[in-house]
């Protein structure tokens, strides 16, 4: 899969399936999570900020994604956590749609959303 220049294909809307849990993706040795939220997606590091789980590996319940290892859990949009034990963001990139490709931009800045 190609990318527009200075983007990142993570992966095809396919893969991607709506309901309560997130699907883990790894391009070049990085795991990322990839959510679907009826007609929208999100990326996210796939890492828990807080342990070792996996975000990709989560359960979605709202808008948030409990982690698997602790059931700690974070807004999915914005990567802030918003249940206890997670105190700490996790890094999320604005997604864009090229055609069926679920793109981002490894390099942008990240922000607090």
């Amino acid at each position: 899969m190609t990318a527009p220049a200075g983007r990142l294909v993570i992966c095809r809307t396919s893969e991607v399936l709506e309901g309560e849990f997130a699907t883990r993706i790894v391009v070049d040795d990085v795991a990322y999570a990839v959510y679907r939220l009826g007609d929208r997606y999100y990326v996210s590091q796939d890492a828990c900020s807080h342990g070792p789980g996996s975000l990709g590996e989560g359960t979605i319940i709202g808008e948030e994604i409990e982690c698997p290892f602790h059931q700690g859990r974070f807004h999915i949009p914005t990567g802030k956590p918003s249940f206890p034990p997670c105190t700490d963001p996790v890094r999320v990139w604005t997604v864009h749609l090229d055609g069926d490709q679920i793109c981002i931009d490894p390099d942008e800045a990240p922000t607090h959303r």
